[in-house]
Parts: C-alpha cells; structure tokens; sequence
C-alpha cells in the first residue's frame, strides 16, 4: 500500500494586468458569416453522382452563363459543393482582405488543387457583407510531394474573402460604454472600478453585476481616447482557479497555486491522506527528493513542506510514486466530487 501524505497551507495571488487582457468593450466584436459554393479543379477527387446537391449547383452555374443542362448529364468529378465560413473582424472596411475556411459537405475525396468559386458570404441578418475566391490551401507537402494533411476535405483560402458591407460601429459620438469581463468574478469587477476610478479620480466606472462596468467619457476625452486609457490601465486581477484535463493525452494544467482541502482517499493501491498541520516533519530515514517532496523509505508516504500542498505538488507526489496519467485523472476527479478541491475541473 502506498501512502501520501500532504499538510494544508492556503496561498491566494492577485496578479497584475491591464484591463484589456480581462474584459472587451460590448458591441465591438467579431461576427460569422457564412456561404455555400462550389470549388473546381479537382483531379477526379470531387463529389461523385450521388451528391444530387452538387450536380444541382453545376446546372445552375452553367444556366447563369446561358449554358442549358440538366443535372443528371453532369458526370464531372472534377468539382466539390462546399460550405465557406469566416469571421468579420470589427471596423472592416471596404476592400479589407481575410481569411475564409473551405470545407467539403459532399462525398469528395479530396480539395487539394482546387479553386473556390466566388462565393457571397452573409450574416446572421441574411445581408451579403463579404465575397469569397480563390485556390485553396489544405496544407503542406512532404519531401516525397504526397499531400501531409490530417484532413484534405477542409482547407484555407488566405486572403481570399473580400468586404463589401461594413458594419458600423458609432463609438465617437457616444457617452456611455460598457466592459464586459470574458468570465464572470465579482472581485475583478470591482477591481476594474476601482482601478479605474483611481485612474481618473473620478466617478466614472460602475460595476453593475460580476461581468459588466458601465463607462461615463469624461468631458474633455473622445470616447476612443478614453477607452484607450482606459484599456491600458492596470489592475489587480484575481485568475479563476481551473484545472484543464485533457482524457485522450493525459495532460493536466492547473495552476500552481491551487489549494486541496483536507481530504483521505484511496484509489488502487494508493492511498492519500491530506491534513492539517503547521510544520510537517519528515520521518527518520526519510530520503530527500526537492526541495518540496520527501518519501519515506519503508512506508512509501510523501511529505511536503509547508506552503506547497497544491494540485501541482499532488500531481508531481504521484508522478513519483509511478501512478498513470489516468490514476491520475480518476484522483482529481474524485476529489472534485468529494469538495476537496475547489477549483474547476473541465475535462477536454
């Protein structure tokens, strides 16, 4: 039976950063446009005959160009229906360049060597605000010239889409503003008011609930200019504790500061007790590992010095004792259901 034993020691850390890195300003954004469209220029690795969609949209093109024929003529396997997305950055402007994801909803084999036909892409409003074209990128090549990709039915057109409707965003004119932090904390909320407030001297941040500040534009200030500094104001910023679990690699990030209560627990053959004690002492015989762990010799038990009973000393103390990253998933787990640990567990 192995056996480990931590001492509980609670460590809270404020970091500093600047207001942007925590929170947006409401209304400016990215926004998703959509099309669906046809790519060409496939060496017999395009929809075959069953895609009746895909054959559909050939007759349609060539009708567009005075070309009269019917869909069950069309044997092409030269061409691929596709469904084209992208993401229309903020204050674009007519003539902006970006990038637009192709990707295959037929049965082609392949889009390598392709070229997308122009494609008008709309919004959630059903309003054209960009147009699509260009030959398509599905990755690199190896030295042998085979095609290196994990996915050769998805594929980038860099540069390929094209602004033609901006979508206005009047941030000059306006009085008020408001930031929206990217998680939802009480104490960054009011550390962002406060911080702020310091800033100017004045009233002119209010946080109404844990994940929105409402902004007054001083009277001598353009609102870009305030919302400039205001950005680039430091703060005291409390990070949610997560711990990120990813099943199918068996990687685990938390932070290095994240505490475990109290707790005894058994999974296998280990067993792990966690108390409460304010100097922990090694027993006789013990070997030193760091300056953090020692394991005992004839009990297997692991102690750790004041200051470091966290999830990252856990998992490093089981690391030791030779548990597998799923033992060691499967003990972060069961602590979080038994309120051990507080912190989120998100498994990805």
């Amino acid at each position: 039976m192995k056996y480990i034993i931590f001492f509980l020691t609670i460590i809270t850390s404020l970091y500093a950063t600047k207001i942007n890195e925590v929170s947006n300003v409401v209304g400016v954004r990215d926004n998703q446009l959509i099309g669906y469209s046809l790519v060409v220029g496939l060496e017999k690795t395009g929809d075959g005959t069953t895609s009746k969609f895909t054959l559909q949209s050939i007759s349609n093109m060539l009708k567009s160009m005075d070309i009269d024929m019917n869909p069950i003529d069309i044997k092409s396997k030269n061409v691929a229906a596709v469904v084209v997305t992208a993401k229309l950055k903020p204050f674009a402007r007519q003539g902006d360049k970006f990038d637009v994801v192709v990707s295959s909803i037929g049965d082609a084999k392949s889009l390598e060597g392709g070229t997308l036909l122009m494609t008008p892409l709309k919004g959630v409003d059903g309003k054209i605000y960009a147009l699509a074209q260009g030959a398509i990128s599905i990755g690199g090549r190896n030295v042998k010239g085979t095609t290196n990709v994990s996915h050769p039915t998805a594929g980038m057109v860099y540069e390929g889409g094209l602004v033609e409707r901006e979508i206005n965003i009047d941030l000059y004119n306006k009085e008020y503003a408001t930031l929206s932090l990217k998680e939802a904390n009480f104490k960054n909320a009011v550390a962002i008011q406060k911080a702020i407030n310091d800033f100017y001297n004045t009233q002119v941040a209010v946080a109404v609930d844990p994940r929105t500040i409402r902004l007054k534009c001083p009277e001598n200030r353009s609102m870009i200019e305030f919302l400039a500094q205001v950005e680039d104001i430091d703060m005291n910023y409390k990070p949610a504790s997560k711990i990120i679990i990813n099943e199918r690699t068996g990687t685990i990030i938390a932070g290095i500061d994240i505490e475990i209560k109290p707790i005894v627990m058994t999974h296998g053959d280990i067993t792990i007790k966690i108390k409460e004690q304010q100097e922990p002492s090694s027993p006789e015989g013990s070997v030193k590992v760091d300056n953090d762990l020692v394991i005992g010799l004839n009990e297997n038990e692991i102690y750790t010095k004041e200051g470091t009973t966290t999830v990252a000393n856990l998992v490093r103390s089981l690391q030791k004792l030779g548990a597998s990253p799923k033992d060691v998933i499967s003990i972060l787990e069961a602590m979080k259901s038994a309120g051990s640990i507080s912190a989120e567990l998100k498994v990805i």
